[in-house]
């Protein structure tokens, strides 16, 4: 892992993604690469519109160029403050300022990447109502094809990580990530199946076990029944583990044109980081 990006627009969720940003750069040795988009539907959108209306004011080119500047500056100053918090603690990084559309700019920025940091809520969070999950995250995993690292709204130093496994190509995928960086960071690890089939359990725990053992990383395996949903956050909520990590589509996902429903529901509800393996 030798550079992170990590998008940001200066609100508090954003906040947190650059601090687990620093963390885990300060862990692998690596680069980020803080990236500030000026949105081009606020621009040119409804909330464009709405804005002018609110104002009073006709949306002329002397208006449009006012709020352009303003947006501009707003995330130089963002950007600012980004390189001021890694060079604090000493984390090498560089900066993109750009106007575009948040998901494919994302996607365009993250081909030189190896790793993605999204906060789980944006700054219009409250007036788009759907927040990241409802366009940018799906967006930015289905076509980066890059992991993508959700953070909640507070920052949890890790030390033990838990990995969501149902014998999925992602979730395998997310097996072996987890193989790549435990050695580095020292986590401890947790795999949790669900499953009410105690045959396929069995199943999986032995790919399991098989697959870590061949790396020399030692692991717990928790197998539980239950709705896959309600048992991650449930296993979530009791403290063992500060960050989950999950394959984007499980068995039953339709292609890949959504995000699994498990994986979805999970990441909005949270309170720890989730790290999304295609």
């Amino acid at each position: 892992m030798k550079t992170i990006l990590v998008p940001t627009d200066g609100s508090e969720y954003s906040k947190t993604a650059l601090e687990y940003g620093i963390y885990l750069a300060s862990l692998f040795g690596a680069t980020l690469k803080g990236l500030c988009i000026v949105d081009a539907k606020v621009i040119q959108g409804p909330l464009f519109s709405d804005i002018s209306g609110f104002a009073g004011l006709t949306p002329s080119q002397d208006f449009l160029w006012s709020i352009e500047k303003g947006l501009d500056e707003r995330a130089s100053s963002i950007l600012e403050d980004f390189s001021h918090r890694c060079y604090q603690r000493n984390v090498s990084s560089l900066t993109t300022k750009t106007t575009g559309l948040i998901d494919e700019t994302i996607i365009e920025e993250s081909k030189d990447a190896d790793f993605i940091i999204l906060a789980q809520r944006g700054e219009h969070f409250k007036l788009t109502g759907g927040g990241l999950m409802g366009s940018t995250a799906e967006s930015v995993v289905r076509k980066s094809g890059k992991p993508v690292f959700i953070t909640p709204y507070s920052f949890q130093q890790i030390n033990g990580v838990g990995l969501a496994y149902d014998g999925s190509d992602p979730a395998f995928n997310a097996l072996k990530l987890s193989a790549d960086i435990l050695p580095i960071t020292g986590w401890a690890l947790t795999v949790i199946i669900i499953s009410e089939d105690m045959d396929h359990s069995r199943y999986l725990s032995e790919q399991v076990n098989s697959y870590l053992k061949m790396h020399k990383i030692e692991s717990i395996i928790v197998v539980r029944s239950g709705k896959e949903e309600q048992e991650l956050i449930r296993f979530i909520e009791e403290g063992s583990i500060q960050l989950l990590i999950m394959g984007a589509y499980g068995k039953s996902r339709i292609k890949e044109f959504i995000l699994g429903s498990t994986t979805a529901s999970v990441i909005r509800k949270s309170a720890v980081p989730v790290l999304m393996v295609k």
